[in-house]
């Protein structure tokens, strides 16, 4: 999706990558193991530096997780492997709280910033359960589901839009990258 936008990107696996970019997409997938191999690679550290640093990071759906405040499990994922998130985000957010697997669905959402609707997929996607006070809430589902957040240099979506053709929230997450 970036390369619609003529982005140069490139996966990180070190700390010593980290020197050369502008931004960070931390992308979905399962948060449990993205965080194990965050911790693996001893990348925790680097990524808070960077973000206290002002770069850029954007959380899709399970990066939403990683970056948020706190993690609110429910019952049935008592067994999951618990970890403290990155904190980068004043939200709590509840894992797969729009379901599971099955339950996964697509919705036309309002974005702020945007003339027409964004078509967002949500698969296993969690929910916002608390926003804090400098948080912008950028779009919802029904105006009681925040499903795109912003705070300060921090991005987060719910849904992962880099299943879709439209490269709108990309573009949006590359305009905070450019004003840095």
């Amino acid at each position: 999706m970036l390369d619609t936008l003529e982005v140069n990107s490139k996966e990180i696996r070190s700390k010593n990558q980290f020197k050369n970019i502008d931004g960070l997409i931390i992308p979905g997938g399962e948060s449990t193991s993205i965080m194990r191999l965050i911790e693996i690679f001893d990348l925790k550290s680097e990524i808070i530096s960077c973000a206290k640093k002002g770069m850029p990071i954007w959380g899709t759906c399970a990066g939403m997780i990683i970056v948020a405040q706190n993690i609110i499990h429910n019952e049935s994922q008592d067994k999951v492997r618990k970890y403290d998130p990155l904190n980068l985000i004043d939200i709590d957010v509840n894992r797969n709280a729009f379901g599971r697997q099955i339950d996964s669905f697509e919705h036309d959402i309002d974005v702020e910033g945007l003339n027409d609707p964004y078509h967002s997929i949500f698969i296993r996607a969690p929910q916002v359960s608390r926003v804090g006070k400098n948080v912008e809430i950028l779009a919802s589902i029904n105006k009681t589901k925040p499903v795109i957040l912003k705070q300060d240099n921090i991005l987060v979506s719910s849904f992962h839009p880099e299943l879709t053709n439209d490269n709108r929230i990309h573009n949006l997450f590359m305009q905070m990258v450019l004003r840095r």
